[in-house]
């Protein structure tokens, strides 16, 4: 599917959404392809009827030449009894004794009844008539004389002086019954090549006719197909198709492709194992969508669709539609908890970043009016500065003391800096502690708690001086409650039935995205969150069962930390 240069190593086979191995088209079309389709529709219209002409007309000669056979056989039988009946013919036989006369009487019978050669002969065989009179008086040729001297009557074909000849022999016999000699009546046997002539001549009309109209044919049904194909040839579809199914390998989503009549007619590798299909061969069989997906069934088919939330056995999936012009539609989807925990990361580092932005102002900040002290000859300030900073270093290091997950320790830390460059408080509870058992769910805490702290600073930057944002931390035999409170303004009323669903923010478009991903990843480990309103502060409480925490027996979700 993919192209590579002539010093690229040759990528693998592709293999199409079900995983079986496609063929990798030819890189240069042969010549039968470089035809077209139409083209090769004639030359095979052609092939085919020439050969089923050659085969009709084979037959035809076959069939004439059986037939000739036959027809001379009867008239040649007859014309011997006839010739073995005449006395005349009967007495010379009778005496074996060349007649001119009987030959004459012989002859002009032939010429009567048009046959080739009529040869009278006695019972040694040798001839007492014959068409040409130098082979008179010679044993008859052909080797078959013996039935007939023997008193019965054939009809064969031989090969005489003459040439090869249907033949009918009758026996002569005396008036006491006796056989005294054989008439042979022969037809010469018209050649195979002018049967075949014969036969040409008598379908050929026929023949130029069938081509005409069948190129005829082959010509337009070659232009309503390319039509039908888009006007590609099949070594292009050919193409395109395992192009198609490299593609659908390749993606990590699921793909399904659904017909007008709602039936399931292709689905990718993906699809089939969030569908759960059985055998995974890459196809649906034709199921119908109701019974695979009721909820995506129920879906209005008015247009594309995109990122729509629905199930999937349970499970969260987001999907994005797209109709087909002839009927149906192609639908992509994805589980939401991965899509999710890609959304997490980047804000997990949008985070970082800004967290190391604020120290390093921080830091600047500290270094410049340090440096500014030493230069006034303030050394006794500058002293004081930094052991101010070690102080309340030291003092928010001894009150994440308590916290031993470490990452969320140092998220923390970073916070407090960022804190301090936008112009609020930030600060950690006393006696907020946390295990280190917590740490697999660590992901999911830094995600809860970076959206909230974040949350609560924009909501305090319009307040500027004053703003407070305090969070603290702690478990008991039931598990983690961690808890981020503000003296901000809160969340306004109208804004409080939807504040967890995917796209709920008064900060405008692409906003919305922070609590619903917080929501889902706590509800993935069994845990709650929830707003409130405690005298004049806002408060976001997180609590998670313990159950989230290391335990051998709890299977891995994604995000965990391992």
């Amino acid at each position: 599917m993919t192209d590579t240069s002539a010093h690229a190593r040759p990528p693998r086979p592709v293999r199409d959404a079900g995983g079986h191995r496609a063929p990798r088209p030819a890189a240069r079309l042969s010549g039968w392809a470089r035809i077209g389709i139409g083209g090769r529709l004639v030359a095979l219209h052609l092939l085919v009827l020439g050969s089923v002409t050659l085969l009709l007309g084979s037959i035809e000669v076959a069939f004439l030449q059986r037939s000739v056979r036959s027809d001379l056989g009867v008239r040649a039988l007859g014309i011997s009894r006839l010739v073995a009946s005449v006395p005349q013919v009967v007495e010379a036989a009778r005496l074996g004794r060349q007649d001119p006369a009987l030959n004459a009487y012989v002859g002009q019978l032939r010429a009567k009844v048009g046959a080739d050669y009529i040869v009278v002969g006695d019972r040694r065989g040798i001839r007492l008539a014959h068409p040409r009179a130098d082979r008179l008086g010679r044993p008859m040729e052909g080797g078959d004389n013996a039935l007939p001297l023997a008193g019965k009557e054939i009809v064969n074909v031989a090969t005489g002086s003459l040439g090869p000849a249907v033949r009918g022999k009758v026996p002569i016999r005396a008036g006491n019954g006796q056989v005294v000699g054989v008439v042979s009546t022969g037809y010469l046997m018209p050649r195979i090549d002018s049967l075949a002539r014969q036969v040409a001549r008598a379908i050929l009309p026929w023949f130029l006719l069938t081509l005409a109209l069948g190129t005829l044919g082959a010509l337009l049904t070659a232009r309503l197909l390319k039509r039908q194909i888009l006007n590609l040839e099949p070594e292009q579809i050919a193409h395109l198709v395992h192009q198609h199914r490299g593609v659908l390998a390749a993606l990590r989503e699921g793909v399904i492709a659904v017909d007008a009549r709602g039936e399931v007619t292709l689905t990718n590798a993906q699809a089939t194992e969030l569908l759960r299909l059985t055998p995974p061969t890459g196809r649906a069989q034709a199921l119908p969508l109701a019974a695979l997906w009721p909820e995506l069934n129920a879906v209005p088919r008015v247009g594309p669709l995109r990122n729509l939330g629905l199930q999937l056995h349970g499970s969260p999936v987001i999907v994005n539609l797209e109709p087909l012009p002839e009927g149906g539609f192609v639908a992509s989807f994805r589980d939401r908890a991965e899509v999710m925990r890609l959304a997490e990361e980047l804000t997990q580092v949008r985070g970082f970043v800004d967290v190391l932005r604020a120290q390093t102002h921080e830091h600047l900040n500290r270094m410049h009016t340090i440096s500014g002290l030493l230069q006034l000859g303030r050394p006794d300030e500058a002293i004081k500065v930094v052991r101010e900073e070690v102080r309340r270093d030291t003092d928010f290091r001894e009150l994440l003391r308590g916290i031993q997950v470490p990452r969320l320790a140092a998220l923390l830390t970073g916070k407090r800096d960022r804190a301090t460059e936008l112009g609020l408080s930030f600060q950690v509870e006393a006696g907020s502690e946390l295990s280190a058992r917590w740490e697999t769910a660590g992901e999911a805490l830094i995600t809860a708690a970076g959206n909230l702290i974040e949350n609560a600073f924009e909501a305090l930057r319009e307040r500027g001086a004053g703003g407070l944002v305090t969070l603290s931390v702690g478990e008991d035999p039931e598990g983690l409650q961690l808890e981020v409170t503000d003296n901000g303004p809160g969340v306004p009323d109208d804004l409080r039935p939807t504040l967890f669903l995917q796209g709920s923010s008064t900060r405008g478009q692409g906003r919305g995205y922070g609590l619903s991903n917080v929501t889902t990843r706590v509800a993935a480990l069994g845990g709650t969150l929830r707003y409130l309103r405690r005298g004049e502060h806002t408060v976001f409480q997180l609590s998670l069962p313990r159950s989230a925490a290391a335990d051998p027996a709890r299977p891995y979700l994604p995000g965990d930390a391992r």
